[in-house]
């Protein structure tokens, strides 16, 4: 493998799986963001969504808070501070990756 391809290796996982990705990406765009937007904007089904987000949230990346809208369930999620930084460090080395093979 050329010292190139080999930078793909170090990138994080918990971020780099397609899913995971556009959920970190959304939720970087905003403060917070309610399950059923992300569910929405991702494409995702509910079941698909919750494994990606505990995945995330086990990582630290993503806080979940679920509460109550009147007597709706609500279930708030919101990128941490860790989360933005790793998220920063991703997108750095993809660039760096994209501008050394491009």
């Amino acid at each position: 493998m050329t010292k190139d391809l080999r930078g793909l290796a170090d990138l994080d996982r918990a971020i780099h799986e397609p899913a995971r990705l556009l959920i970190v990406t959304i939720l970087s765009t905003v403060e917070s963001a309610d399950f059923l937007f992300l569910q929405r904007e991702a494409g995702l089904t509910k079941g698909n969504l919750s494994a990606h987000l505990t995945k995330l949230e086990e990582a630290g990346y993503v806080e979940i808070k679920k509460t109550f809208k009147g007597k709706l369930p609500l279930t708030v999620c919101k990128l941490t501070k860790s989360g933005s930084k790793a998220f920063a460090q991703y997108r750095q080395q993809m660039v760096k990756f994209m501008s050394t093979t491009g």
